[in-house]
């Protein structure tokens, strides 16, 4: 049932479409420089490595929900609407274990009583989140969904692991998907996601949760942050999003040469050179601001789309192929043709 006239779909089935894009970083610019002077690495080593100049860093005072109400404002005014009928927010990064943070930013954005709950999918999140929105729009729960990723990853890295430190940054990126027709610019394919649990730690805090909770005390400082084993990480990713990407465009009956951009999940320059490579989508039809964001983890395709639609890299008519990869190890991906009229607020 819909919580207000405004947010019914149009007679027939309802299908999710892409309304409005909202984007916040935090005004604090972390260079490469800062991190060497104590990381045992280099600016040109981050630069050729990873493709990160400088990321976002929230102060210790603003958290993921802060985050998530900002970027969430910014996509409602996008869409000219005030109200939603539900929020889901992907965080790797809540406020507190519990509860769950979405609530809170319903509340701030002056939702009323809305359903509001978290998604932890990883860098895969928003995805994931967006997949679950489509389905309360197309089972008639929801008219319209306000869809966050926001992380602040500052809180759980270790300032002093090169493997990590040099990669993650803050942010949050938002989306209102409402009800509409199929086959309408701005709707939402099918999706192909998954996920391999057996490599849960791939990409791992260790201690902090129910599991090893009798010495999350005791533990030592690296056990609190999240660590990753970069190479597995980099093998799988390429070859699940690749795989992913090609069902998600094969779905929408795409071929390669159809693919106007490519929205990959800005996890790591040479990943995402290595899956437009693979799926022979050319350079150019991959836009990328990794080099001024970082990996900010579930923020990260959202954010990504904002800048894109900004500077006019993403144009009406064009298909776009989105796919994301993460802890979990989880991935996704889908399809949309990019919608007229969407001016997303940064």
């Amino acid at each position: 049932m819909y919580l207000s006239e405004d947010t019914a779909p149009a007679p027939g089935p309802a299908t999710a479409v892409l309304t409005g894009l909202g984007a916040w970083l935090p005004p604090h610019e972390v260079t490469n420089d800062e991190l060497c002077a104590h990381l045992d690495t280099s600016d040109t080593w981050i630069r050729e490595r990873i493709g990160i100049s400088v990321r976002h860093r929230a102060d210790p005072k603003t958290a993921t929900g802060d985050l998530a109400a900002e970027a969430g404002a910014r996509a409602l005014r996008s869409a000219g609407v005030t109200g939603a009928d539900a929020v889901v927010l992907a965080t790797t990064t809540p406020d507190h274990p519990c509860p769950a943070t979405a609530p809170d930013v319903a509340a701030r954005l002056g939702l009323g009583n809305v359903a509001a709950f978290d998604i932890a999918a990883g860098c895969s999140g928003f995805l994931y989140a967006t997949t679950v929105a489509a389905g309360l729009i197309r089972s008639g729960t929801a008219g319209r969904v306000l869809v966050i990723g926001a992380e602040t990853m500052s809180a759980i890295i270790d300032p002093e692991d090169r493997s990590t430190a040099p990669i993650f940054g803050d942010g949050a990126g938002a989306a209102v998907l409402e009800a509409g027709r199929p086959g309408q610019a701005g709707s939402l394919g099918e999706v192909v996601w998954g996920s391999d649990g057996a490599r849960t730690d791939a990409i791992v805090i260790p201690v902090g949760g129910a599991r090893n909770r009798d010495g999350r005390d005791a533990a030592p400082k690296s056990e609190r942050h999240v660590r990753m084993r970069g190479n597995e990480v980099l093998r799988h990713a390429v070859r699940r999003m690749t795989t992913a990407a090609n069902q998600a465009a094969a779905a929408a009956g795409w071929a390669p040469k159809d693919i106007d951009r490519l929205i990959v999940h800005q996890a790591n320059a040479r990943i995402s050179a290595a899956v437009s490579e693979a799926l022979g989508i050319p350079p150019e039809r991959v836009p990328s601001n990794i080099a001024t964001v970082g990996n900010t983890a579930a923020a990260s395709i959202p954010l990504l789309l904002a800048d894109a639609a900004a500077d006019g890299t993403l144009r009406p008519g064009h298909r776009v192929l989105l796919v994301a990869f993460g802890s979990g190890l989880a991935w996704a991906a889908t399809t949309l043709v990019w919608p007229a009229g969407l001016r997303p607020e940064r």
